[in-house]
């Protein structure tokens, strides 16, 4: 079956944080939340019906058919042998990080991360009580990747738990063999723990790469790590809320149980029968999708790369084009674009000073027009 990708779906005036959140011009077009502006493949919308239809909404469980999906599923893509018991099933991915935060470590702990990184992995270490320290990405061989020496005498004793993005957002990174092995290295040396959000797995841009889960490396790696996963940026299901933690070590795994407790609902039966659909049948729509990215990623790269002071490196994965601004001389220029109708984020946001981060996973037409709006602030 042929999806269109091309469709235009108002989202106005739907409480979509992307589209009403922040009350812009009619005709502002908004790339900056990361959600699709796609709608979802039929086995989930007809699973929700099903449930809709059903009519009754009270408390649910996590259905072992959803648990041995997800457990296949990694075994046939990433090679990665689990355990059921390992699962810990969550409303969200981002209260994840925050409840690992919580979990590893003591008040007087830090918690390490590299730097420009997804916002809740700077602020979480606040929210807990916990010291942040950084480190930088750099650019090497026209691709980002870890300063591992930067890495090395950022760490103290006090730092127990490594926050990882990979792929990277927002800098599109697909880590390799080596850089991973090289990270779970170091992080076992110094005794951290890491906690790997692994939430764009599944959007692998560049065919040559290929998604290596952190903890599939060794046993080692496995016992020291919290994997988080969930169906929702892949399929376009996050304001459902379902998501999981793979977590292979039996302490760590209760540790991140108390740490969630009392603070996480349990998961709806509309998200628990959507990631069901979304992991079991469709695929055809995925692999097509990410076809469709690739090519606005293209186009973007193409058009942008180079253009009047605007730099960006080719992602490996995601829908997130992380491009540097600095070179542009223009101060303020994400409110500049703003005003010519294209909202991106702020690479502040990520501790990415002079950077604009732009969401193409909406229509190619949109993506032409916000690039054209783009060109003639410059």
């Amino acid at each position: 079956m042929n999806y269109n990708f091309d469709e235009l779906i108002n989202r106005k005036n739907t409480d979509s944080f992307k589209w009403d959140f922040f009350q812009d011009p009619e005709g502002t077009i908004p790339m900056p939340v990361a959600d699709m502006d796609f709608r979802c493949p039929e086995p989930i919308l007809q699973a929700l019906r099903e449930v809709t239809e059903h009519g009754v909404f009270g408390y649910s469980v996590v259905p072992e058919t959803l648990k041995d999906i997800l457990q296949k599923r990694l075994e046939d893509l990433y090679g990665w042998k689990t355990e059921k018991e390992w699962q810990v099933w969550i409303p969200g991915l981002v209260p994840a990080i925050t409840a690992s935060c919580r979990a590893i470590g003591e008040q007087t702990d830090a918690i390490i991360t590299s730097i420009p990184v997804y916002h809740p992995f700077h602020l979480a270490p606040n929210y807990v009580g916990k010291k942040l320290q950084t480190f930088p990405m750099i650019e090497v061989e026209n691709r980002w990747t870890f300063d591992f020496e930067a890495l090395e005498t950022t760490i103290t004793p006090e730092t127990k738990l490594f926050m990882l993005c990979n792929p990277y957002n927002p800098a599109g990174t697909v880590f390799t063999k080596q850089e991973l092995e090289q990270l779970v290295a170091i992080c076992q040396k110094h005794g951290i723990v890491i906690c790997a959000d692994e939430i764009h797995c599944d959007l692998i841009l560049d065919s040559e790469k290929k998604h290596i889960p952190i903890a599939s490396l060794s046993q080692e790696a496995e016992n020291m790590t919290i994997t988080l996963l969930a169906p929702s940026k892949t399929f376009n299901i996050a304001g459902l809320g379902c998501s999981v933690a793979i977590i292979p070590n039996v302490e760590l795994r209760k540790k991140f149980e108390d740490a969630k407790n009392g603070f996480f609902p349990p998961l709806t039966r509309h998200s628990l029968v959507a990631a069901i659909a979304a992991y079991r049948d469709c695929e055809d729509w995925r692999q097509q999708l990410v076809t469709y990215l690739k090519a606005n990623h293209d186009y973007i790269y193409h058009e942008l790369n180079g253009y009047q002071g605007l730099k960006m490196l080719p992602l490996e994965a995601t829908y997130l084009a992380w491009i540097d601004a600095s070179g542009t001389g223009i101060p303020n220029i994400q409110e500049k674009i703003l005003q010519a109708g294209v909202r991106l984020m702020d690479g502040k946001i990520f501790m990415g000073e002079g950077f604009l981060r732009m969401n193409f996973a909406c229509p190619k037409s949109l993506v032409i027009e916000a690039v054209e709006r783009i060109k003639g602030v410059l």
